[in-house]
This record gives C-alpha cells, sequence and structure tokens, in this order.
C-alpha cells in the first residue's frame, strides 16, 4: 500500500472517531440546572457538609456555596463533569474587574487555577467578594 494511501486511511479514521465522540455527546459540557442540583453534586463528595447559601454563576457552569466557619464550597463544571473543592482564606485570592457582576478568582491548587465568574445579579458577585475578601483578611489577621 502508497504512502498517500495509508495517511489517508489514518486521517480519515481519526476524523471520524472525533465526529462519533462529538456526536454521541462527548463534547457537551455539563451545566447545573438550578442550586438543589449543585447542592446535590457537592453532596457526593462532602456529605457531611452544611450548606448555607448557594450562588449559580450566569452560564450555570460554577456554584459557589457558603459553607460557614471561613470556607467556601465551589462546583465547577469540567467537560462533562463536575469538580468540586472546598476553599478558605489562605486558598483564594479575589479580585473584582470593573464589572459589577464579575469576579476573578485564583487558587493555588494546582489542580485548577480558578478564572472568571460573572453572576447574573451583581449583588451575588458583590456578596460572594465582599465575603471571600473579609475571609482574606480575618486570615491575615491570624498569620500575623
Amino acid at each position: 500500500m502508497s504512502l498517500p494511501v495509508l495517511v489517508a486511511i489514518v486521517v480519515l479514521g481519526i476524523a471520524l472517531s472525533v465526529a462519533a465522540v462529538h456526536f454521541t455527546g462527548g463534547s457537551r459540557t455539563a451545566t447545573l440546572a438550578d442550586p438543589d442540583q449543585a447542592l446535590r453534586r457537592f453532596a457526593e463528595d462532602f456529605p457531611d457538609e452544611i450548606v448555607a447559601t448557594v450562588r449559580l454563576t450566569a452560564d450555570a457552569k460554577t456554584a459557589f456555596l457558603d459553607l460557614g466557619r471561613g470556607r467556601t464550597g465551589i462546583v465547577h463544571s469540567i467537560g462533562d463533569c463536575f469538580l468540586t473543592r472546598i476553599v478558605t482564606a489562605a486558598d483564594v485570592s479575589v479580585t473584582s474587574p470593573d464589572e459589577t457582576n464579575t469576579i476573578l478568582m485564583r487558587l493555588k491548587d494546582f489542580t485548577w487555577k480558578g478564572g472568571h465568574f460573572r453572576f447574573a445579579s451583581a449583588g451575588d458577585a458583590q456578596a460572594l467578594l465582599k465575603a471571600l475578601e473579609a475571609r482574606q483578611s480575618d486570615a491575615a489577621r491570624e498569620a500575623a
């Protein structure tokens, strides 16, 4: 078999494999339908945690859960799965760009660095930002 024919067969085989994965739902991104789904997903990994408040982002790909005692739970979609984390003031730095309903969060965790999170309500974004900044201030005082 000639090399050009072999290359064409390999390229066609790879293209068909990628198309099959895509059309069977393999490239679909998971989203959270409502706060209850975020609570259920978080409870799968952290069944003993009690959640006070759930804040969903506008794209429904991330939920922030207030756990009390200076901790925040996160449920974030990556591909068709969800990543869950519990963060404290020592684990995170937050800022707010010019937009009032967006926060930028950076984590020290090497497996997930955080990102930009836009909320439908500016109140949700500001409440989360205020809570995380207050926790950062508390952690700085405790470290000193």
